[in-house]
């Protein structure tokens, strides 16, 4: 079984409340092949929502305390994506999940590519939240763009 971010497959549940439907998710999906996972709504944000970012470090450094995930107006919400990362663990554990496919660029799913914090649209390389805590725990964890290695 696959794990897949919602948003990939045409669930409306990212910050500003629209999805980023990838075909190739979509049919993984339809065929009973992948189920879906939102980290941020399974930590209990609503959609749509502030964007935020993670300020400080990456996904790593959010889960061992040295940097946090900020909403743009300021509001700390680390909590929150870390409680997202530890119930998709959750779901991979219950599931025996062999791969998880996240939506690039997000403080929760990045895999490759995360904002710098700052808000000005910059990227950096970096794990967000959820996946540096798949990743630490030994899940493959992959982009959409690495689709073809499945």
């Amino acid at each position: 079984m696959i794990l897949v971010s919602s948003c990939l497959a045409g669930v409306k549940c990212r910050y500003n409340g629209t999805a980023s439907l990838n075909g190739k998710i979509q049919e993984l999906v339809d065929d009973k092949k992948a189920m879906l996972v939102c980290p941020e709504l399974l930590g209990g944000f609503l959609t749509p929502r502030e964007p935020a970012e993670i300020i400080g470090g990456y996904g790593n450094d959010v889960l061992e305390g040295r940097a946090k995930v900020i909403e743009k107006s300021g509001k700390d919400v680390t909590e929150l994506y870390i409680n997202g990362a530890l119930r998709t663990l959750e779901l991979v554990n219950l599931n025996k999940v062999s791969c998880v496919v996240l939506k690039e660029y997000s403080p929760s799913c990045g895999s490759k590519m995360i904002y710098d914090g700052s808000f000005q649209n910059k990227k950096i390389a970096g794990d967000g939240v959820t996946s540096a805590l798949l990743k630490r725990e030994g899940i493959k964890v992959i982009s959409e763009e690495e689709l073809s290695e499945l």
